[in-house]
């Protein structure tokens, strides 16, 4: 559990969150978040973990809001050269491209202020399918969630398309955290996954469940073994 020095140190972060959602500054709120859940998280304090969800879910929720309503939809096959200037909006990124490229962006897009949402698809399957993939932090590798979607029926993809991949990402993402696994190895397992997947609603509402589930429970279980996926494959 998170000692008193902790404690302190997350409720001051949260409070500076608080704050700046109220002033309607995503970003800074949500970067105020992933601090205090990461020394909540680092303390094992699960019930601090799922307190702090609910405002991180808010603002990429607003972040996704305002990345849709900018009315753009940016389809790229290479990164952006240095200095570009990155507009809000949807973005999807195709081969040769690949899914740790998308988290470059997004977290390029994060640190400019930018209100965006980031796809990866790679090249198209024999079925003829997309399949769409997001890449997390991970411990101790990058984990990689993949969902495989029809393509569009017009010749781009539209936002309305895009967000129904990403939810169909994020259901993927859930499905590869089952919930059989000891609560606080749940708990790391969706959190790796929300990472890859931060826009998903219903991938977030499992975290939070998750954690108070862990938090229930009391149970330490040690360190994880996992498989390993590959980020840098197709």
């Amino acid at each position: 559990m998170t000692g008193a020095g902790g404690i302190r140190a997350v409720d001051e972060l949260m409070e500076k969150a608080s704050e700046a959602l109220v002033a309607t500054d995503y970003f800074e709120a949500e970067k105020h978040c992933l601090r205090a859940l990461a020394r909540a998280r680092s303390g094992r304090d699960f019930e601090r973990m799922a307190r702090i969800s609910l405002p991180l879910q808010e603002c990429r929720r607003q972040r996704r809001h305002e990345a849709c309503d900018a009315g753009h939809v940016r389809v790229l096959s290479e990164m952006p050269a240095a200095g570009t200037k990155l507009g809000a909006g949807v973005y999807l990124l195709t081969p040769p491209l690949i899914g740790l490229h998308g988290r470059t962006l997004r977290d390029l897009l994060t640190r400019r202020k930018v209100p965006a949402m980031v796809l990866v698809r790679e090249p198209t399957t024999a079925k003829g399918q997309w399949p769409i993939v997001g890449v997390g932090v991970g411990e101790p590798r990058p984990v990689v969630v993949r969902a495989y979607v029809d393509p569009p029926a017009a010749r781009e993809p539209d936002a309305s398309y895009l967000l129904a991949a990403q939810e169909a990402l994020g259901d993927a993402a859930i499905r590869k955290a089952p919930s059989s696994a000891p609560p606080d190895h749940h708990v790391d397992d969706l959190w790796e996954y929300w990472e890859a997947v931060p826009d998903h609603e219903k991938l977030a509402q499992a975290f939070e469940d998750a954690c108070r589930a862990a938090a229930a429970s009391g149970v330490d279980s040690g360190p994880r073994r996992r498989g390993f996926d590959d980020p840098f494959s197709f």
